[in-house]
């Protein structure tokens, strides 16, 4: 008996219906790559990572949250299974996908938010890192979802790639650099994860991040995503509601 028949018996057995949230779509139901990300017309922020397992999600919802509060429009792009099983209303399982539709998923999500919510900001979560040898899955945020800035997730106290301990985690400029080229766009903030920095450290960390790279520098989970949310909303021209 196969595992999903198992899983579907024993489901049954206690009265629960069991999801399977990697199994992949019908192919009827996919979409290519089209070109019609070109019709939404609000700026795009992707939320990407140094690394996998970085808090892109996290960081994502809590900017999504700010620029709410703040009365601006917002509208989440989940593109994993734990951002659908935290409700976000749009979005993809990238990991459940056949390579060949993974930009045009990208992009459908993206021109349904839009075209069902006509938001002032579509945030987009990011999966994986550019240069993670196991999970890039940046490229393909950045060529399907056309965002206009990026905001970059990163640990400074993580030395190798999640997983991977025999390869080095590559310079955060050199991470900025390879976005910026890719995409044409800027790299406008970095967010911080604090693994492995003693909490009386996160704060200077933080500056040392921005002199580094010239960008403002934060850690939400400590200071929340009102100042970063700012950022954005200068960047990107946005005008609060309230």
């Amino acid at each position: 008996m196969s595992s999903n028949r198992v899983s579907a018996w024993a489901g049954e057995s206690y009265g629960v219906e069991l999801h399977d949230v990697r199994r992949p779509p019908d192919v009827k139901d996919l979409h290519f790559f089209s070109g019609k990300i070109s019709e939404v017309r609000c700026p795009k922020v992707a939320i990407l990572g140094t690394d996998s397992a970085v808090g892109k999600r996290t960081t994502a919802w809590l900017i999504v949250n700010a620029l709410q509060e703040m009365g601006v429009p917002t509208e989440m792009i989940g593109t994993g299974q734990t951002a659908w099983m935290q409700g976000a209303k749009f979005g993809i399982i990238m990991d459940s996908l056949v390579n060949d539709f993974v930009a045009g998923e990208i992009e459908h999500a993206v021109w349904t938010a839009w075209q069902d919510e006509q938001p002032e900001v579509i945030v987009i979560e990011g999966q994986g890192s550019l240069m993670n040898p196991a999970y890039p899955g940046g490229y393909e945020l950045l060529a399907a979802g056309r965002p206009h800035v990026v905001v970059l997730q990163h640990a400074p106290a993580r030395r190798s790639y999640d997983g991977f301990p025999d390869f080095p985690l590559h310079p955060l400029q050199r991470q900025i650099a390879a976005i910026e080229m890719i995409s044409d766009k800027p790299v406008v903030a970095v967010t911080i994860n604090h693994e492995g920095i003693v909490p009386d450290q996160i704060a200077t960390v933080c500056k040392q991040v921005s002199v580094e790279t010239g960008l403002p520098t934060f850690d939400v989970l400590i200071q929340g995503a009102d100042e970063l949310a700012a950022v954005l909303a200068r960047r990107l021209d946005l005008r609060s509601s309230q």
